[in-house]
């Protein structure tokens, strides 16, 4: 068997079409979506990401304003930028990168943030509003995620998913999409993590796989069920094997395991490409002031 490819880069063109569309409509209506990206320090990875995001969102129509903050910063600053933002009524969506500097209290700057800008759903009233299935900004990568099983056409109602991973910005919503009630879903979902014992014989029971511990390769094809739909969310930066002083992208899970699956995201150009098309979508669900719930499979 070999895995079918699930393309993320098509499927996040699909997303960047309708936000695309949908912008003009808010455009032609006299709102203009507006994305406020905050950033504390100069970490290399965070500076690309963000760049990366306001690319993205000049190209479907999306504002974005981009609020930089020394890593030294007095924190009552950046709170008071935030709740700046909170009142504006021309911004419509909030993301405040992550990680931030050492020392400082992410979870008390995502308090601050009002949560109908909250487009990354990290506030804790939207975790609330999707842990109840109530209509709400979803976490970008995870709602991502339940767009390709959608486009893919997988049935999850009754099936048994595996989740790798309990982050609250991955592993931990994206198992309560899956096993939310009705709207197509209504898997069963078996969470892992790394405190797990064997995590072979749980995965090895999964129709969906969804790999986002963030572990290099941890998943071998010997821990994927026989045409299991996969979904790598891993993405690593390491040496290559054959070229001294290369790089390549690798993923969660072994390549190889798409001679067990039969879909499987690759890696780069799955799941990565979601997430930055979410953001977007979410930023005009804001604009438009609807929260709409996630896709039925």
């Amino acid at each position: 068997m070999t895995a079918r490819r699930i393309d993320g880069k098509l499927r996040a063109g699909e997303i960047h079409e309708e936000v695309a569309r949908r912008a003009r409509d808010l455009r032609d209506r006299g709102v203009v979506p507006t994305l406020a990206m905050l950033r504390v320090g100069e970490d290399p990875a965070s500076v690309v990401y963000l760049r990366k995001k306001a690319e993205a969102a000049a190209e479907v129509g999306v504002e974005s304003r981009n609020l930089v903050f020394a890593a030294d910063a007095d924190p009552a600053g950046v709170a008071g930028a935030m709740e700046s933002l909170n009142a504006d009524p021309a911004v419509h969506g909030i993301l405040l990168q992550l990680p931030l500097p050492s020392g400082w209290d992410a979870q008390d700057l995502l308090r601050r943030m009002d949560p109908a800008k909250d487009v990354d759903g990290f506030h804790p009233e939207s975790v609330g509003r999707l842990v109840r299935g109530e209509p709400s900004l979803v976490p970008c990568t995870p709602l991502g995620i339940l767009y390709l099983l959608h486009r893919e056409g997988v049935d999850l109602t009754g099936k048994v998913a595996a989740v790798v991973g309990r982050s609250n910005i991955v592993g931990r919503p994206v198992a309560n999409l899956l096993s939310q009630k009705g709207a197509g879903r209504d898997a069963t979902v078996i969470l892992l993590h790394s405190r797990s014992r064997d995590i072979g014989a749980w995965t090895r029971q999964a129709e969906i796989l969804v790999a986002a511990a963030g572990s290099p390769q941890m998943i071998g094809a010997d821990m994927v069920r026989e045409g299991a739909v996969v979904i790598d969310v891993g993405i690593h930066r390491v040496p290559h094997p054959d070229k001294p002083g290369a790089f390549r992208l690798i993923g969660d899970v072994d390549p190889r395991a798409a001679e067990v699956a039969s879909a499987m995201t690759p890696v780069p150009g799955g799941v990565g490409p979601m997430t930055v098309a979410m953001l977007l979508r979410n930023t005009v669900d804001a604009a438009s002031g609807s929260m709409t719930r996630p896709w039925a499979s």
